[in-house]
């Protein structure tokens, strides 16, 4: 079955603690602090494999969660790293943002990959709070959590050549003869309701892929029938051939046909518009065939187009077709640049509310008669103390003055007495 849309939840690993630990050494047995940092958490990778062509697996796995990083040890030992997960997805794979929507990357390079959840930092031990003031410190941080969020995964076909036209107009025919693909065939419109990919052999190592796509109907442009799900995959290929009925088995005129999905193309996307073409005349096997072929020709000519006439049902006139788009192919990969793919560093998505600010950055707005002091940095950071602690206030209380915020509410000329909220902790403010 193949698949092109996925929604998945991913939860990269928190980060471990770190502890409270003394030292114990013979002849000392009350030494200094020697409480180890917590190991980081494990981190989630999106990675191109090239052998796959659907969303398929996250049909059955929804859910990414890498594990958290362990605990500090005595003596000052750090906890150990948790494994990082990749999640190998197919080439053309859009990722987007969940609850917004936001396209965060476009994975299209066989091997590329992006760090999409970073996992927890470790917490540090109490080693790292003694100070010439406070020589033997009882406290120590939590892990960071690892970020969590939702995904959706959108699959938009990389092919060399793509195939357009009317249901019904023989292109699942013309695949299933020029490639080893086996698309379901049957004799009505819209049978191909997903698309079908098919790699064509030309022999001496000369191959190239091909995609069947869903047939567009007039409107597709705007969604209707199946317009976006078609479109959004033929906005990749290098190539594409237009499939017209020239018989109009189904009552269709060619000629209008024709006209019909050019503008749809055209409406869609400039690249489309701009795409090197070849117009296919199919079905030529059948009488009716020969009172629209000279109509056909002169269109796509005057669009610029080459024009072939076949019958993919008796392979009539499809070798001079196939040697043509063969070389077509070959030309434009060896013209288009490929993207590089070389770089030794995984890119790394930020989202917008994930990315971290400094600890010093903060406003204070009135809420009322209490004073709210916001800060994501600030925040985050005493999120990984024990607040019930006599020695993390004091603690913070340096901290405070250290980054300017007492400064900042004798500014705004805070009443004595005011309460102050940052984060969970409140306090009576006093100059």
């Amino acid at each position: 079955m193949f698949l092109d849309r996925a929604v998945i939840v991913i939860k990269a690993g928190d980060g471990g603690d770190g502890v409270t630990r003394w030292r114990r050494e013979k002849y000392e047995p009350a030494g200094g602090p020697a409480g180890g940092d917590g190991g980081r958490g494990g981190s989630i990778y999106m990675e191109v494999e090239p052998g796959l062509s659907t969303l398929m697996d996250f049909r059955y796995r929804r859910h990414y969660k890498a594990a958290n990083g362990e605990h500090g040890g005595s003596n000052n030992r750090h906890g150990r790293d948790a494994e990082d997960i990749v999640i190998k997805v197919p080439p053309g794979t859009l990722v987007k943002d969940g609850e917004t929507e936001q396209i965060l990357v476009d994975l299209t390079e066989p091997g590329q990959r992006v760090l999409v959840a970073e996992g927890g930092r470790g917490g540090r031990g109490n080693t790292h709070f003694k100070n010439a003031i406070r020589q033997a410190p009882t406290f120590a941080e939590r892990g960071e959590p690892g970020l969590e969020y939702q995904l959706q995964l959108e699959l938009k076909l990389i092919a060399d050549v793509g195939l357009v036209g009317f249901p019904n107009a023989g292109k699942s025919t013309l695949l299933s003869i020029v490639s080893a693909a086996k698309p379901k065939i049957a004799n009505y419109p819209f049978t191909t309701l997903v698309p079908n990919l098919g790699v064509v052999d030309r022999g001496n190592g000369i191959s190239f892929v091909m995609a069947d796509i869903p047939g567009l109907i007039e409107g597709a442009h705007e969604g209707v029938g199946l317009g976006h799900e078609f479109l959004r995959h033929v906005e990749r290929t290098r190539f594409l051939l237009h499939v017209v009925d020239a018989a109009g088995v189904d009552g269709r005129v060619p000629s209008e046909d024709y006209a019909a999905i050019k503008e749809e193309l055209v409406r869609y996307s400039q690249h489309l518009a701009q795409c090197p073409m070849v117009v296919v005349a199919n079905k030529t096997d059948l009488p009716e065939a020969n009172e629209h072929l000279q109509e056909l020709q002169r269109m796509a000519e005057k669009d610029g187009h080459p024009f072939f006439s076949i019958s993919a049902a008796t392979t009539q006139g499809l070798e001079p077709l196939m040697r043509y788009v063969t070389e077509q192919v070959r030309l434009l990969k060896t013209t288009v640049p490929q993207a590089d793919s070389t770089s030794p560093e995984p890119r790394v998505i930020h989202r917008p509310q994930a990315i971290k600010t400094p600890v010093h950055r903060f406003t204070v707005r009135r809420d009322n008669d209490e004073f709210v002091v916001e800060g994501e940095g600030l925040e985050r950071y005493m999120r990984r103390l024990d607040l019930n602690s006599d020695e993390v206030i004091v603690h913070l209380q340096r901290l405070f003055e250290k980054i300017g915020l007492y400064k900042t509410l004798a500014d705004m000329e805070v009443p004595e007495g005011a309460a102050v909220r940052v984060g969970e902790l409140e306090f009576e403010y006093q100059e």
